[in-house]
């Protein structure tokens, strides 16, 4: 018997999903791109990437309402490129999905430090996986309800944090030394420019995890577009807003290096012990759980959807009476635990935080270039295949998505070799794995899943 998940999600559950996935990347994370590139050249950089996913979006949207299964990209690359194509798309979401969390607990355990100084955010950031991975095993209805009650109050914090802010803003605080901590443009700032790319995109990482959540979506034809649309379109907004109100509220490079740049950010503004620090440090974590919570969701359904193919251990499938796959959250969580353990640690040079937010990007690249050249494939091979919403200005739209994500890769592993090899190392480890699958993946049932009318 296939195991499914049951439809219950509607258009603004999954808009919740969709934006709160992401809406943490506002929060933290993106600032060491100042670090790099200066806030002028991180603004170049992130209209790129902007630019990138609004495109992916508009695109990816097709191969969402026309295969809705809690694969997502898995599920797409399996039906484009059979078997291989599968496990590089889905182990490259898996890598995303699983490095992406431990950065943000890290930011949540950062945010505590602040209102409570005496404890210790690794503690925190450890006790912020427990709850939320209990949350996620109580059922999607719960957990999605939970994730569009704090992405509101997320957005509308954000919305705060600018008009707070804005009576002290200053275009000269933002431009001051912003190419590469120089004033003026020059060839010299081009290499920041790429470098700040990883922190560009955790802007909008993971916005494409709301196609995990497909299989529980009712009517997802209709709601899925109007939940990546309109999703995309809050994150643009919302990221520009917060890289400019924070950049010109005083010397940015204090910002540049900090996992909690808008309460700094504020602090220049309206002081240390202003009501307003308090409401934003508080609120402000409700933008790291929308996050933390929907990824928490999106690795348990990536884990759930390769285990159904016989890609990965069959336990990792097992649904509770919730039906919620308690067991894949549980492995997820573990791991993003011992990366917790080891904070401290540096890894080319980054802090820790910031070497997951490159891996996980490093997933998601991939994962972008697969989802691209299945849209053009199955165009190709299934011309039969339910459409009800087709990628507009195809194929330019999603020409520009692939060939932006695959200049992104490339400039990452020109400026990110240890991480890169780290990566390609995890892939290479998961292929291996993947031969000894042949005899579980051809008796899995679920294969009439991800099977694609051709003709």
């Amino acid at each position: 018997m296939i195991k499914t998940l049951k439809p219950t999600l509607g258009a603004l559950h999954l808009w919740g999903i969709a934006v709160g996935l992401v809406i943490s990347g506002e929060y933290f994370g993106w600032s060491y791109g100042w670090g790099v590139a200066g806030t002028l050249g991180f603004l170049v950089t992130t209209l790129i990437i902007a630019i990138m996913y609004t495109c992916f979006i508009f695109s990816f949207t097709e191969l969402t309402t026309a295969i809705p299964q809690a694969g997502g990209p898995f599920s797409y690359s399996r039906a484009a490129f059979g078997d291989t194509g599968g496990l590089i798309a889905g182990l490259a979401t898996l890598i995303e999905f699983v490095f992406a969390p431990p950065a943000i607990a890290m930011a949540i355990g950062a945010y505590l430090n602040i209102q409570f100084p005496t404890l210790d955010p690794k503690y925190a950031a450890l006790g912020a996986y427990l709850v939320f991975m209990g949350l996620n095993i109580l059922g999607v209805k719960l957990a999605a309800m939970f994730e569009l009650v704090v992405t509101v109050l997320a957005v509308f914090e954000l919305l705060v944090f600018m008009g707070v802010v804005s009576p002290g803003f200053s275009l000269s605080h933002f431009t001051a030394h912003g190419w590469a901590g120089h004033d003026h443009f020059s060839m010299a700032a081009l290499p920041g420019i790429f470098a700040a790319i990883p922190f560009a995109i955790w802007f909008f990482l993971a916005i494409e995890g709301a196609a995990m959540a497909a299989e529980e979506a009712k009517n997802p034809k209709k709601t899925i577009p109007i939940a990546y649309i309109t999703g995309i379109l809050t994150l643009v907004f919302l990221a520009l807003g917060v890289m400019l109100f924070a950049g010109g509220a005083g010397d940015w490079r204090v910002l540049s290096g900090i996992n909690d740049p808008l309460p700094q950010a504020m602090k220049m503004i309206v002081g240390e012990h202003s009501s307003w620090m308090h409401m934003l440090v508080w609120i402000g974590l409700f933008g790291l759980i929308a996050s933390f919570h929907g990824i928490i969701l999106g690795y348990s359904r990536q884990f759930f959807a390769l285990s159904r193919s016989g890609y990965l251990p069959a336990s990792l499938s097992q649904l509770n009476r919730f039906q919620t796959p308690h067991r894949a959250i549980i492995v997820g969580g573990i791991i993003g635990m011992i990366i917790i353990l080891n904070d401290g640690m540096t890894l080319q040079g980054m802090s820790l935080t910031a070497a997951m937010i490159t891996m996980a990007v490093f997933g998601a690249n991939v994962m972008y270039i697969m989802s691209m050249l299945s849209l053009f494939r199955l165009r190709k091979t299934a011309p039969l295949l339910e459409r009800s919403y087709r990628a507009p200005g195809y194929p330019w739209i999603p020409g520009i998505a692939l060939l932006l994500s695959v200049l992104c890769f490339i400039t990452m592993l020109w400026f990110n070799p240890v991480i890169g090899a780290l990566f390609i190392g995890l892939m290479v480890v998961g292929y291996l794995y993947f031969l000894t699958t042949k005899v579980r993946r051809q008796s899995s049932p679920s294969l009439r899943l991800t099977t694609v009318d051709t003709k």
